[in-house]
């Protein structure tokens, strides 16, 4: 256990970010036998959250990198013996993820029933894992979904999340990165910046305004000297915050202040439509012509929409994008589906599972718009179609517990500009409608032995 990290970036127990009762399944697993049996788990969603299209892949490297942590030392075991017998210690006590894992990569487009992590190893090495992988999952994936339909929406815009007020402390870091991969230029978290590298952005709030309230003077004279000192520290390519009082006044401060040459104003409150035309004529009319504008205040992919025929510059979005938008969780699942190379499946219903390991292929025309997702058994050879071309989307992430991938922000931006691309039109269309294209599920073929 020397060396090897057990912790969270928050100092909890990875180990213990999980559920009893997948503990108790190992320790009758172990008392019967079949802990050693070897099988594969699969990560999906049956279906997307409603009206949505598409959904976005998050949470890999998270979950690769989590996975190196997932230990058991003295204080986790001690917290687990008041109900588990001595052999399920002790094998915690030994527990390192061996197994395989494949799976689609950050940033590739997901529909229901696509095989997004596929987990091989013994039933004791994959069972452990099903809270940490569906808890990273489901979160990262919803936010990303969420921010790539403001990306479409902002139509070639820079968008800033600024949702780490309205989240947990950790769930806003993962915000952060799961929106940057979608598209977002960047975030006015640190910690995101700090452990993820996306980039920081920000400038100031109301209360940097507020701050510079006197006895004497008026509020113009108090802005104004706000607005000096932030220039003073930031430079003239700041960003000042003009709603304070009165946006028209702010606005003539801003430029008296900072010169024509000001960065951007941005505006936090009002009808945004009618606040930005007008604010777009004064700078423009003060000299002003290059200044950008940036807004926020509750927006979210219909807003943002909303506004794409106004001269708005920047995008500032916080709770809908750290919340998912109206889809806090992608509703994936973790499920049992191939037992010592026997297809096995749930058929619940609505909550039906599709048997055997299984890989993923993508048919698309020869324009680049994509038909149909391929669903097959791993060891069959996905179908081919003469008119369209296939590509893999399944990946090798872990071979033998080791990470195998590139798990890098870069390429994961880079898919998800691609997928977007690749989507029939009316793909894009936040009014509901059913996923962009449809999921072809083959059964394994089964022996006749």
């Amino acid at each position: 256990m020397t060396g090897s990290p057990r912790t969270s970036p928050l100092g909890l127990p990875v180990s213990l970010l999980t559920d009893k009762y997948e503990l108790t399944m190992l320790a009758a697993a172990l008392r019967d036998g079949s802990a050693h049996r070897r099988t594969t788990f699969e990560v999906f969603a049956r279906r997307l959250p409603e009206g949505r299209r598409y959904g976005i892949t998050a949470g890999t490297a998270r979950f690769v990198e989590a996975l190196r942590a997932f230990r058991f030392g003295t204080a986790e075991l001690s917290s687990l013996a008041d109900f588990l017998d001595p052999a399920a210690l002790d094998y915690l006590a030994e527990y390192r993820f061996t197994g395989d894992i494949d799976g689609y990569p950050e940033g590739e487009l997901y529909f229901p029933g696509s095989p997004v992590l596929s987990v091989t190893g013994t039933f004791g090495d994959c069972v452990l894992l099903e809270t940490l992988a569906l808890s990273i999952f489901n979160h990262d994936t919803a936010v990303a979904s969420a921010a790539a339909r403001m990306v479409s929406a902002a139509d070639g815009r820079p968008l800033i999340e600024m949702g780490s007020r309205r989240t947990h402390e950790q769930s806003a870091v993962a915000a952060a990165r799961a929106a940057y991969i979608a598209g977002f230029t960047g975030s006015s978290n640190l910690e995101a910046q700090r452990r993820h590298g996306v980039p920081a952005l920000g400038t100031s709030a109301h209360a940097f305004t507020l701050l510079h309230t006197t006895d004497g003077g008026s509020m113009s004279d108090w802005e104004k000297a706000a607005f000096r000192a932030q220039v003073d520290a930031l430079g003239v390519d700041t960003t000042l915050l003009v709603d304070t009082y009165d946006i028209t006044t702010g606005v003539a401060n801003a430029v008296e202040v900072a010169g024509p040459n000001l960065g951007a104003v941005r505006i936090d409150s009002g009808d945004l439509g009618v606040l930005t035309r007008q604010v777009r004529d004064q700078l423009d009319g003060l000299g002003a012509t290059k200044t950008r504008i940036v807004v926020s205040g509750d927006l979210d992919e219909f807003a943002i929409a909303a506004l794409r025929a106004e001269p708005v510059d920047i995008y500032g979005v916080g709770t809908s994008v750290v919340t998912g938008s109206g889809a806090p969780t992608a509703s994936m699942v973790y499920k049992l589906v191939e037992v010592d190379g026997i297809p096995v499946e749930k058929r619940s219903s609505h909550k039906e599972s599709h048997g055997g390991r299984k890989r993923a292929v993508r048919l698309a025309k020869a324009s680049g718009t994509i038909v149909e997702e391929v669903v097959h058994p791993a060891a069959q050879p996905p179908p081919t179609h003469s008119e369209l071309t296939s590509r893999e989307l399944t990946v090798a992430l872990v071979r033998d517990g080791d990470p195998v991938a590139d798990l890098g922000l870069q390429p994961a931006r880079e898919r998800v500009e691609r997928g977007l691309l690749s989507l029939p039109w009316d793909g894009l269309k936040l009014s509901k409608g059913d996923p962009a294209i449809p999921t072809r599920i083959i059964a394994p073929v089964r022996s006749q032995g």
